[in-house]
């Protein structure tokens, strides 16, 4: 005697077709928050990972990034999402790259990296300043070294 057969799956209406998208996309947008989640997390804990390598004080970032302390703290506790500006102002207070914290913060998209701008950019003893102006000069250079030589005319002795 053989098994008993399953029924076989009736074909799926538009009603059902409907609903299974629906859950298709609430899983998409889920699964968004959870990287947004998972960003805020991480600018948090990369923020606070360099204020403790830098040795400042949470209270000491604040006053210089023009925040106060609670905020700071919640910032790096992932609770809350620092805007650009706030962004621009702790990576002051750090003295570390505002680009590296929008890239951490999911603002920029990461660059493809280059040995010199990450020398530059990783070097402590260099300010902000200077390091814009090296990156600067070095990419005015990249520049015209790209561009195409054209042949200076030449007199010819007739």
């Amino acid at each position: 005697m053989s098994a008993p057969r399953e029924p076989s799956p009736k074909p799926e209406g538009p009603g059902e077709r409907v609903g299974h998208a629906v859950e298709q996309v609430g899983q998409v947008v889920e699964q968004a928050g959870l990287a947004v989640g998972q960003a805020v997390d991480d600018i948090g804990s990369y923020i606070r990972s360099q204020r403790e390598g830098a040795q400042v004080s949470l209270r000491q970032l604040a006053r210089t990034a023009g925040v106060s302390n609670p905020y700071l703290s919640q910032i790096e506790r992932g609770l809350r999402k620092p805007s650009a500006e706030i962004l621009q102002q702790i990576a002051k207070g750090l003295r570390i790259s505002a680009e590296a914290l929008y890239v951490k913060a999911g603002i920029l998209d990461e660059k493809p990296a280059s040995d010199v701008a990450d020398a530059v950019l990783a070097d402590p003893t260099l300010t902000e300043r200077q390091k814009q102006v090296l990156l600067d000069v070095y990419q005015s250079f990249r520049r015209q070294n790209d561009e195409p030589v054209v042949p200076r005319p030449t007199t010819e002795p007739s």
